[in-house]
């Protein structure tokens, strides 16, 4: 299928690995020019030398969490027609062990790197009546997890941002949506699964079949998700035949969350 994204532009962040990297990937097969964002020069480096066969990569060293990062990213890539805020950290941890600094830095990462970023290039999606912006966001902003209450809280606040954005679109070409993956396959979600199984030894299907029947057990697929078929969403969403998909929250986690809710 075309999606119709030949000679359009994209920034995804975040997108040296996992879901990042699978929407860069995707997109550039398309057609779209990507520019892919990264806090370490190698791993930036390595990543566009892999997406380079995809297609049109851009590789810009800039952390958008910081102030500083994304004045940086918007001075080297002053407009775009697609912002896919993908930036996000994760872990594991009890909700009276959270700190304050713990609070202050994961919303600075979640919540805040996609607002500087929207905050720049959402008004001028609107001036140029077309345009794209994403958040991935989690199943958890619907279901906040007992063991992470902080990041669950950071993605329900991208739903907020993402709905407020959508209802200053009215009339245009420019849509605003969040998509929400379960969990997806990575290196840091193994990682994750070992830290809150009680098992952590055990072989890893068995702790991934584990962490299903007990931490997550609406899930309908009982797998994790793979990053690339989190990318073919994002990348159809991005495409104008989604056009009439604005201010939605696209479930994508593998039915964890129940029709209600």
């Amino acid at each position: 299928m075309d999606l119709k994204l030949k000679g359009k532009t994209a920034i995804v962040t975040g997108s040296t690995a996992g879901i990042g990297f699978a929407i860069a990937k995707r997109l550039a097969e398309e057609g779209v020019e990507v520019v892919i964002t990264g806090r370490d020069q190698k791993k930036l480096d390595q990543a566009a030398a892999e997406l380079s066969s995809a297609g049109t990569i851009r590789a810009v060293l800039a952390d958008p969490a910081t102030a500083e990062g994304a004045d940086a990213l918007i001075a080297a890539v002053p407009a775009t027609d697609i912002l896919v805020n993908n930036l996000g950290i994760y872990e594991a941890k009890p909700f009276t062990d959270i700190s304050d600094a713990d609070w202050h830095h994961i919303f600075e990462v979640n919540v805040v790197s996609g607002a500087r970023l929207s905050r720049h290039y959402f008004p001028r999606m609107l001036e140029q009546d077309w345009g794209r912006v994403i958040f991935i966001a989690s199943e958890s902003g619907l279901l906040p997890p007992a063991e992470m209450v902080h990041y669950g809280t950071t993605k329900t606040a991208q739903l907020a941002i993402a709905r407020g954005l959508a209802e200053q679109t009215r009339g245009t070409g420019v849509t605003v949506n969040t998509v929400l993956p379960g969990p997806t396959r990575s290196e840091g979600i193994v990682d994750f699964i070992r830290s809150v199984v009680s098992n952590p030894d055990a072989p890893e299907a068995e702790r991934e079949k584990v962490f299903f029947e007990e931490l997550r057990p609406l899930s309908l697929i009982r797998r994790l998700i793979e990053a690339d078929e989190i990318g073919s969403m994002v990348t159809y969403l991005a495409s104008p035949l989604a056009a009439v998909t604005n201010g939605a929250a696209i479930r994508a986690e593998g039915g964890i969350i129940p029709t209600i809710a």
